[in-house]
């Protein structure tokens, strides 16, 4: 005879909370898997769980209304004959018009130009709007090629090999075909309103040899004057980094799981992969054994929000951060003012990850001619630039507390960690403490 005790509330599981007994009865229901876009949405460590330690006694801060804290950053310097100079280490990731309207490419563009840093095309080709209002462009070349041209590659600032992407490592991406418009269809020479899937590896090379023969037919097509970068998604970062330059890579793009996607399987999105914290330093201990670090930049992406993070990731020893999903909300995406279409769309402002439906009332994750309207390009460039500055203006605040003049004399002894894992994962001691996981004592 069962008892139920009127004092005990029922008990649900952990494992299967409701969100997951949900996902099992949608599965049972549909089969098929499900397809979202944005980043992971697990709690990972982050950079939230390191803290700066300003200066005091033992530091000398440097006094904010009269002594310089220079933000600039170089890339490209290994090789290329033009390498880009930027006003801020905050670039803007590579995401395609497919995926993004022609508006929110060309706000991208406009942003980033006003502040004085890089925006890059993503899978599906070159925007003349966006090649219009970016003063400095880098140009995707993805295992796809869709849109690749040689002429476009000589009217970009950069070149990035895409060899993987935080979200989906070793994975490829999707865009439906409600998405597929007349103009995409051209771009990408493909059939209109038919899904695509983007390929998950080069269809030419298979290894790191491979990637040295090409990486060196792109050098010679653009003239030697164009950084080659190389994007890895975080799974094996300190090989992955090591490869990349001994392939001749003038920069590494090292992407974690907090990074976003156009779309791909919600079950990608969550268990592949690292978090970007996980990756910094070995990616940085690869660079310092090749005797690059400096040498090779280093750019740094997935879940870059704010200058915190960006003065945390330069500390732990990038050169460059990239922000991808930050820079839609700066454009507008996810915005409360259009919750009650959100809600009609099954889902909420904060939350809306449907980006791959091409239903996105902002106008910016749409090919929907009446909603790309909504988008000003102008008026969203200025709240990109704004965001930049803001990020750019808290990075230096922090380095200034710390006495550095430049974010790249940012350092991990600057750091401490508020977890262990974290401690673990960034190699900066637990706070209060002078021990990192695996290197000794309390």
């Amino acid at each position: 005879m069962s008892y139920h005790n009127p004092y005990t509330p029922p008990r649900k599981s952990a494992t299967f909370d409701d969100y997951t007994l949900a996902e099992i009865r949608r599965a049972a229901a549909t089969g098929i898997y499900d397809i979202r876009g944005a980043g992971t949405k697990r709690k990972v460590p982050h950079f939230d769980d390191l803290l700066f330690l300003g200066a005091s006694i033992s530091r000398y801060p440097l006094e904010g209304y009269r002594e310089k804290c220079d933000t600039t950053v170089t890339l490209g310097t290994r090789f290329a004959k033009k390498p880009i100079t930027l006003k801020t280490p905050i670039t803007i990731a590579g995401m395609s018009f497919g995926a993004l309207s022609g508006p929110a490419k060309e706000a991208l563009g406009r942003g980033a130009t006003i502040a004085g840093t890089s925006t890059t095309t993503g899978d599906g080709g070159m925007t003349d709007e966006e090649r219009g209002h970016s003063q400095t462009l880098v140009y995707q070349y993805l295992p796809s090629r869709y849109g690749m041209n040689p002429r476009d590659l000589r009217r970009a600032d950069a070149i990035e090999v895409v060899v993987g992407q935080g979200a989906k490592p070793g994975g490829g991406g999707m865009l439906l075909g409600q998405k597929i418009s007349d103009r995409v269809a051209e771009m990408r020479t493909l059939p209109k309103g038919i899904d695509q899937r983007s390929a998950c590896r080069h269809p030419d090379w298979t290894g790191p040899d491979d990637l040295e023969i090409k990486i060196l037919e792109l050098r010679e097509i653009t003239d030697w004057e164009k950084p080659i970068y190389v994007k890895v998604g975080g799974a094996r970062p300190y090989y992955d980094t090591a490869l990349a330059v001994k392939a001749g890579a003038d920069v590494v793009v090292l992407d974690g799981m907090q990074g976003g996607t156009a779309a791909t399987q919600d079950v990608f999105i969550e268990n592949v992969g690292m978090p970007t914290l996980a990756c910094i330093r070995p990616a940085v201990q690869a660079l310092q054994d090749l005797g690059m670090h400096r040498k090779v930049q280093l750019i740094i992406s997935g879940g870059i929000r704010s200058g915190a993070d960006v003065a945390k990731a330069l500390a732990l020893g990038a050169d460059a951060v990239a922000i991808g999903t930050a820079a839609l909300v700066a454009l507008g995406d996810n915005d409360p003012r259009w919750e009650d279409e959100y809600r009609k769309l099954g889902t909420t402002a904060g939350a809306y990850d449907d980006w791959h439906e091409g239903k996105d009332p902002a106008g910016i994750t749409t090919q929907d001619p009446e909603l790309m309207k909504r988008l000003d390009p102008i008026a969203a460039g200025r709240r990109l630039a704004n965001y930049l500055k803001v990020m750019t203006l808290e990075a230096q605040t922090i380095a200034r507390a710390c006495g550095k003049n430049h974010l790249h004399n940012l350092e991990p002894e600057d750091l401490c960690a508020l977890t262990i894992e974290a401690s673990a994962m960034a190699q900066v001691p637990l706070a209060g403490t002078s021990w990192i996981p695996g290197r000794g004592a309390f």
